[in-house]
């Protein structure tokens, strides 16, 4: 689990706006890849799902109004979700910091 924090402050509507904008172009160009990325949004947790690559949500975001808290749930996939958290905690300390 990474940890940033909310500095700015975000709240977790604005972050899944950001995230369904700006995310997609952002992961694909570290990665020079295509991925189909897919958000679900209750409340104040954001589910991160990459449909092409891994069954159900991979990544987690629990806002607050002082962190953000990055989860990894698709722990037994066979894509490298830690490089997958690794650009989102990247992605997110651009956008709270």
């Amino acid at each position: 689990m990474a940890t940033i924090n909310n500095v700015k402050p975000l709240s977790a509507e604005q972050l899944f706006n950001l995230l369904k904008t700006e995310f997609g172009d952002y992961i694909n160009g570290k990665l020079g890849s295509n991925l189909s990325i897919e958000y679900a949004h209750v409340y104040d947790e954001i589910n991160i799902l990459f449909p092409e690559v891994i069954e159900g949500p991979a990544l987690n975001i629990t806002v607050s109004e002082n962190e953000l808290s990055v989860t990894l749930l698709a722990t037994g996939a066979d894509y490298n979700t830690a490089l997958l958290e690794e650009h989102l905690t990247g992605f997110l300390e651009e956008q709270a910091g």
